[in-house]
């Protein structure tokens, strides 16, 4: 019974202890956490103190090294690292303006790059230098650099500071690299650079060779937009050169059309003898060259020839190369006579000759019945003497239509030649095409053409039809002038049959009510049409 009773009671006594157990185990665990708590709070105060304390000392030592003159590459990333918050905080406050227009933005971009500019001249912190060996010469440049910020700026400079071994780094460039280096390094500095016609491929070179490719980029851009710079010798022969051999196709054809829509004036420049064979064998397979006439073109073709003196093949390729067709028969038979260079080549040239004078002698219709006319030595190119077409200067262009008249040869056959052809021009500068027009239903008549929403077009007819026009057909083109860098030159030029609607994009981004607009020249729109006629075979060649 006892022992019943004791048992009873050890459990009754145990259930009582177990309790209280619990409720004393709760009250510990909560005064740990809140001592636990108290304690991180202690601690995260005191390294939040040693924290502040330590970049306190960081920027003082950093302050004291720069006074001091000891190199301290801490303290051009600190620049940077400012020059990059600034940016950063910039953007918020310009983002924060968009909010709230009565946000400032303040900025101090202008005084950090003056900074820089002046950390680069100055030396101060300098941590590598930069020794520029020109090649095949003596002379070195010195540059005291700072590896941090070649870093940022290029992966090359990157590798080779990572496996140098000394404070200076060697680098090898050609005599013209090597004159514009410190341009090419104040760029990693500051971001700005000044250029000159002279300077461009060298720049370029730098900026390919040390992957500055923002530098690459704008430098390409600026030789697209400076071709028609005046310079002594000229630059955009060599400019066609160097991106052709760094496989840059959009320079390389930007120089091409340039040399093409401006031959006349290349021509006529110093520039003309420098081009190489290749280049001129390309521009003479062009049918879209501008100049005054064929015979202009052979006679710089013999001034390019006598000074560069090619091999044989590359003359007679070149002499095959002139329509012939195109150059009226007096002037044919002065160049058999005068011509050295023709009377020299002559047995090459017969054949082509003997088929010029024969286009001379006949009509289209009778020529193309036994001989192919739709090859080249029959298609002009785009002439711009006064029997193949007209300048038309039209002034306050978006003022209202305007029409002109002009006459050209019916052909440059010698047959055709003394035949004219009148032709009228109607110029509309808010011409709204037929798919947008809508109808009066009321009249059934048309709405009228010229309105607000409409865009230039041009439309040229002749005045009258001709028995005379079977077998050829008559291709307009229009030239749109341009001045740039004070040089007034050729910017576009549209191909139709009667109206530039044909063309799709006749002046379509043409501002032409700005009078600053860079298609007018002293608000005026200066054009010039050519007539080109086209022939055709009516029947097989005869075997």
């Amino acid at each position: 019974m006892r022992q019943g009773k004791a048992s009873v009671l050890h459990k009754e006594c145990g259930t009582g202890s177990r309790a209280a157990h619990t409720r004393g185990a709760t009250h510990l665990s909560t005064r740990t956490r809140q001592r636990r708590t108290a304690a991180r709070g202690r601690v995260r105060r005191r390294v939040r103190k040693r924290g502040e304390y330590r970049k306190r000392v960081r920027r003082e030592d950093m302050v004291r090294s720069f006074e001091q003159g000891i190199p301290a590459w801490v303290f051009v990333g600190t620049l940077l690292l400012m020059i990059h918050s600034i940016t950063v905080r910039g953007a918020a406050l310009k983002q924060e303006a968009a909010l709230d227009t009565g946000a400032t933005v303040l900025n101090h971009s202008m005084s950090l790059v003056q900074r820089m500019e002046t950390l680069l001249a100055m030396g101060n912190g300098s941590d590598v230098t930069l020794r520029v060996h020109t090649i095949s010469t003596d002379e070195v440049k010195v540059i005291q650099a700072h590896s941090l910020v070649l870093t940022l700026q290029s992966d090359v400079f990157e590798e080779l500071l990572l496996t140098r071994n000394n404070s200076y780094m060697v680098l090898r460039e050609t005599a013209d690299c090597a004159a514009v280096f410190d341009k090419f390094v104040r760029y990693l500095y500051c971001g700005d650079i000044s250029v000159r016609l002279d300077q461009a491929i060298s720049l370029h070179k730098l900026a390919s060779k040390y992957h500055v490719w923002g530098l690459q980029q704008g430098l390409t851009q600026y030789m697209t937009q400076h071709l028609s710079s005046d310079s002594p010798t000229g630059h955009v022969v060599g400019w066609y050169n160097y991106a052709l051999q760094i496989g840059d196709v959009a320079l390389r054809d930007s120089c091409l059309q340039y040399l093409s829509w401006n031959l006349s004036s290349v021509l006529q420049s110093g520039e003309w003898s420098s081009i190489s064979e290749d280049l001129l064998l390309s521009l003479l397979q062009r049918s879209d060259l501008i100049l005054q006439s064929e015979l202009e073109l052979y006679e710089a073709l013999e001034a390019w020839i006598s000074q560069n003196q090619p091999i044989s093949k590359t003359v007679e390729t070149a002499l095959r190369a002139i329509r012939y067709g195109m150059i009226p028969p007096q002037h044919l038979f002065r160049l058999q006579k005068q011509s050295a260079l023709m009377q020299k080549n002559y047995e090459s040239l017969r054949d082509l000759l003997y088929l010029a004078f024969q286009f001379h002698s006949a009509s289209p219709i009778q020529l193309a019945k036994y001989f192919d006319v739709n090859c080249s030595i029959f298609t002009p190119r785009n002439y711009l003497s006064s029997s193949w077409g007209s300048p038309w200067v039209i002034n306050s262009p978006t003022r209202d239509d305007r029409s002109f008249s002009f006459q050209t040869q019916l052909g440059p056959s010698g047959h055709d030649s003394s035949k004219k052809v009148t032709w009228n021009a109607l110029f509309s500068p808010r011409w709204l095409p037929l798919s947008a027009r809508s109808t009066y239903t009321e009249l059934g008549a048309m709405q009228p053409t010229r309105t607000d929403s409409g865009r230039p077009r041009i439309i040229v007819t002749p005045a009258t039809s001709s028995p005379d026009f079977a077998g050829v057909s008559f291709q307009k083109t229009v030239i749109v002038m341009a001045r740039q860098q004070g040089k007034v030159v050729v910017r576009h030029v549209y191909n139709f049959h009667q109206s530039t609607e044909e063309a799709g994009d006749f002046l379509l981004d043409a501002d032409l009510q700005r009078r600053a607009s860079e298609y007018l020249i002293d608000s005026s729109l200066y054009l010039h049409i050519i007539i080109k006629p086209l022939y055709h075979t009516l029947l097989v060649a005869r075997k």
